[in-house]
């Protein structure tokens, strides 16, 4: 999916531009954005398959050494016809620890200290092997607005706070990728972060997105633009299109063309196929609820709808199937709208929104940084 020529064609670059990559375990997303008119717009972006540089079915998770990752990153910002390389960079949520921490109320110049302090009981390595990061989550009485909280001073409490910790060899690995192929990374950031600033609107309602990759499917619970939770569930589109395979005795190559093309919207003469893949959405279902039902339990909320990113969440029949799982609203997400784009192609970027929200997420911060 790349319509880079097209969008050479309508956009100069005349105004400094920024590129947005998402480097997953099936494809590599581009994304190239500028701003003009105080308005973020695209330029041009692509997807790129990786299982052909490891030999296997496009569609399938791959595990590359750096040098074909390398190879790839070159070859789909050629066939994008990219202009730039300042660039943000997304890493996968799977090589960093994610957890909450609680820390007494002392001075701001000591927070950092106390925090790393706390964060060693969940980090299972010398804190001098990973990078910390953290962002102090607000209190529920900092948003209230009614009269008995209006004008009295909030009791000082323990404060909780989101930590963040990657482990350096995921960031020298990264950027010995970026520097053999050119790019200039401004920085480098938690697929999560980038996904919520391309598809979740500001609001005060909780909303949960399921991201399906094709390796494992990703749930963040997004509170008043804050990560409230977040779980992976290891089971991807990857594993569907495997067990078509296996319990049809057909190639991962008919199974993946025989999921994309029928998904589940075969009608009876394919109920097999419908049966397998329900299974396995039953299953990714399953452990959704689980962590919803854990959120509710903890901050006696619910969420007011499920956003749907990744490429998984296209199959046919999934929003049906997830209705009925959830029992909210389901919608998918739409980073593209967060761009000036052209109007003939609004079909084709709504289809293809869910794919792309990490790599525009990313695209997006980097903009912002130039402002």
């Amino acid at each position: 999916m790349n319509f880079s020529s097209i969008m050479s064609a309508l956009f100069s670059k005349q105004s400094e531009s920024v590129l947005g990559i998402d480097i997953g375990s099936s494809a590599i997303k581009i994304v190239q954005i500028k701003k003009k008119r105080g308005r973020a717009v695209l330029e041009t972006y692509g997807e790129l398959a990786l299982g052909p540089y490891a030999g296997i079915e496009v569609g399938r998770s791959t595990n590359l050494p750096n040098e074909k990752i390398i190879e790839a990153l070159k070859d789909i910002l050629r066939e994008a016809k990219t202009t730039t390389l300042a660039s943000g960079i997304a890493l996968p949520l799977s090589s960093s620890l994610i957890t909450f921490i609680s820390v007494p109320p002392v001075p701001e110049k000591q927070l950092s200290e106390v925090i790393a302090l706390e964060a060693r009981k969940y980090i299972p390595v010398p804190m001098s092997e990973v990078m910390l990061d953290y962002s102090l989550v607000p209190r529920e009485d900092t948003f209230a607005n009614d009269d008995e909280t209006q004008g009295k001073q909030v009791e000082k409490q323990v404060q909780d706070v989101l930590v963040v910790a990657i482990h350096n060899e995921y960031i020298n690995n990264y950027q010995a990728i970026t520097a053999k192929s050119g790019i200039q990374p401004g920085f480098y950031e938690i697929e999560i972060f980038s996904s919520v600033r391309a598809v979740v609107e500001q609001g005060i309602q909780a909303v949960m997105i399921i991201d399906m990759g094709a390796r494992a499917t990703k749930l963040y619970i997004i509170e008043r633009g804050i990560l409230r939770a977040s779980h992976i569930i290891n089971r991807g589109a990857q594993d569907i299109t495997l067990a078509i395979s296996k319990s049809l005795s057909i190639s991962v190559n008919e199974a993946e063309n025989m999921k994309r093309s029928f998904g589940l919207k075969g009608g009876p003469e394919y109920k097999e196929l419908t049966e397998i893949i329900t299974v396995n959405l039953d299953y990714i279902f399953y452990e959704s609820n689980a962590a919803l039902l854990n959120y509710q339990k903890k901050y006696m909320k619910n969420i007011s709808k499920v956003i749907l990113t990744g490429g998984g969440v296209l199959l046919k029949g999934f929003t049906d199937l997830a209705k009925i799982s959830f029992q909210t609203e389901i919608v998918y997400a739409d980073p593209f709208s967060k761009l000036e784009t052209p109007a003939f192609l609004t079909e084709q970027f709504a289809q293809a929104g869910p794919e792309f929200a990490v790599a525009i997420g990313c695209a997006l911060r980097r903009l912002s940084e130039l402002e």
